[in-house]
């Protein structure tokens, strides 16, 4: 049998470097002494004279301006702020190292993102049929939701799922369940994004298992799986067993997709969650990339090479309101990443340098007052994930803050993405802002106070040591506290909310997940397990025992128990007996 993989949150092994440095200032500026020494002196000029008369003039509007990370903005950017930069080195031409201006060459002058809307509620059934109108609509990547019992491991029979079934996903219980959800659906052509980290190693193997049953082979299924449990634990809080066990579940997955599903991501690392706990730009950057690197580092640990396995490692980010803090993000997460997986692990191979990009608008920013604004929050978030070069982007519903979007909400999201893409001309120019002085200052700032990030965690050993320590939980929360109070104190304006009210908002319509439906999944899982060969189930569940207290990769006997229809809830509840249940102390 395999050895179990080590701590993850374990100190660096010492043949691996730690992640670069923001770069050393470079020996040749980009522009001549002369020139730079007349540039400082203008911009000296201009701040005594223009910038101060118009000062007495019309005084700020603030004491300070600040980025919404808090990075404080000078008052004018020019060649002076950048010059020591070596343009080839720190930012160079698209699809070449260190890919700040994006993984491919051409860019959407190639192929345009894939469009995603996330769908899930309600019955399998009913989720099938949305997928259905999505793809009828314009939508070339499905995206799904599970609600909360499938994410933490329990069955819609189990008391703790009462309540929830369907309600903030689609309920799924057996492969039955993924029949029904996938039914009709080319999944040989198709690519699915699955949003689920707890159970994600059960619900791909029931992916795997009903593509077979419709003859598509593992190899040629394309697609996403979250699978992104570090990042539960800082932010999101959906988990079953302790943080160790389950970074091994996600490696496992990682491990078996390098071999067996050459066209799957096995792990979306996910700054998205991250942000909407109310992390900013510069540590969701920074607390996402240390998840990445952490993963590596478990697969490292496991003899994996990385060139194997980087390749199809995705990642997934919030987009907010501050427009060009958010396009920076993107430029200074390719080149922290491409930096790290060169110089800390090794990778030769031009892909295991690149990250591939998911991006979603702010769900956190909707709001409930005035929602219709809620569009135009969305569309200014799309245009910065397309101009800071994202790969694949799923738009919010107006309708979001109140229930799951309606087909008429998301059919406008969806819209968005489709007018930015076919009429904004964000198409035909790769990487429009660089050269922007204010995007290529931001960039490298946010490089600089990630990496300070990075470097903590690494001096505590770790991601996971880091999370058990709470760093960075209680960094988010800070940062929440901060961002509330300045809301509260009128600091901070959100329209509609503490500033240009309406008396009376006009109710809109929602959409409501009918009380039947957790009882139309009971009575199917029980039709279920009354057809299925009990003493089969059983056999494959032991199996599955004997592989999990092994440390073997459980991937394989996680297929044979889907396939022969045991249950999510038996199968989490394998992994409850081997490695207990979790439960967060509740420290600050």
């Amino acid at each position: 049998m395999a050895k179990a993989a080590k701590d993850v949150g374990s100190p660096v092994p010492p043949h691996h470097k730690p992640t670069p440095s923001a770069p050393a200032k470079a020996d040749r500026p980009t522009y001549a002494r002369e020139e730079l020494e007349r540039i400082v002196a203008a911009q000296a000029s201009w701040t005594a004279e223009e910038l101060a008369d118009a000062l007495k003039r019309l005084p700020h509007r603030s004491k300070a301006f600040r980025t919404d990370s808090g990075i404080p903005i000078p008052d004018v950017l020019d060649p002076s702020t950048v010059r020591e930069a070596d343009y080839l080195r720190d930012v160079g031409y698209p699809g070449r190292y260190p890919f700040t201006r994006g993984p491919q060459a051409s860019m959407y002058r190639g192929r345009l993102w894939t469009m995603r809307q996330f769908a899930g509620f309600g019955t399998p059934e009913d989720t099938n049929q949305r997928f259905k109108y999505l793809l009828q609509h314009g939508v070339n990547g499905l995206s799904t939701a599970f609600d909360m019992p499938a994410l933490m491991g329990y069955d819609a029979d189990h008391p703790m799922s009462r309540g929830e079934v369907g309600k903030e996903g689609v309920a799924i219980s057996t492969l039955a369940d993924f029949e029904l959800l996938f039914a009709g659906i080319p999944l040989g052509e198709v690519t699915t994004s699955m949003t689920i980290n707890a159970t994600a190693v059960i619900a791909l193997a029931m992916y795997v298992a009903v593509a077979e049953k419709n003859g598509v082979p593992r190899a040629k299924l394309g697609g996403t799986l979250q699978n992104d449990m570090l990042k539960e634990y800082i932010a999101q809080k959906e988990w079953m067993i302790p943080p160790g066990p389950a970074v091994k579940l996600n490696c496992d997955v990682i491990e078996f997709c390098a071999k067996e599903m050459p066209r799957w991501n096995p792990v979306s690392i996910s700054g998205y969650h991250i942000r909407e706990a109310g992390a900013t730009a510069v540590q969701e950057l920074a607390f996402t990339l240390a998840d990445g690197i952490a993963y590596v580092q478990h697969c490292v640990d496991r003899g994996m090479d990385p060139d194997d396995f980087a390749p199809r490692l995705s990642f997934f980010w919030d987009v907010h309101n501050d427009f060009f803090e958010e396009v920076a993000k993107f430029r200074a997460a390719r080149r922290i990443w491409a930096r790290t997986m060169k110089e800390r692990f090794g990778a030769k191979k031009k892909e295991s340098l690149l990250l591939r990009t998911h991006a979603q608008t702010a769900g956190v920013s909707l709001t409930a007052q005035q929602p219709y604004n809620n569009v135009v929050r969305t569309a200014l978030q799309a245009f910065a994930a397309v101009l800071g070069g994202t790969q694949s982007l799923h738009t919010n519903s107006l309708d979001e803050t109140y229930a799951l979007p309606t087909e008429e909400a998301v059919t406008i999201a969806l819209r968005t993405q489709q007018i930015i893409a076919f009429e904004s001309g964000a198409d035909r120019v790769v990487d429009p802002l660089a050269g922007s002085y204010y995007v290529e200052w931001l960039t490298d700032e946010m490089e600089r106070r990630a990496l300070e990030h990075i470097r903590r965690i690494d001096e505590m050993g770790g991601m996971l040591r880091a999370v058990e320590e709470g760093y960075p939980q209680r960094e988010i929360a800070e940062s929440a506290y901060v961002f509330q109070r300045e809301v509260e104190a009128g600091e901070r304006i959100i329209v509609g909310v503490n500033g240009f009210q309406n008396q009376d908002d006009t109710p809109i319509e929602i959409l409501k997940i009918d009380e039947t439906v957790a009882r139309r999944q009971v009575e199917r899982l029980k039709e279920t397990k009354a057809r299925r060969d009990a003493a089969k189930v059983q056999a494959t569940l032991a199996a599955l025992e004997r592989t999990t207290r092994d440390g073997a990769n459980v991937m394989p006997a996680v297929i044979d128990a889907v396939s022969a229809y045991a249950t999510l809830g038996e199968v989490s509840d394998v992994f409850r007996k081997v490695h207990g249940i979790y439960r967060e102390d509740g420290r600050f």
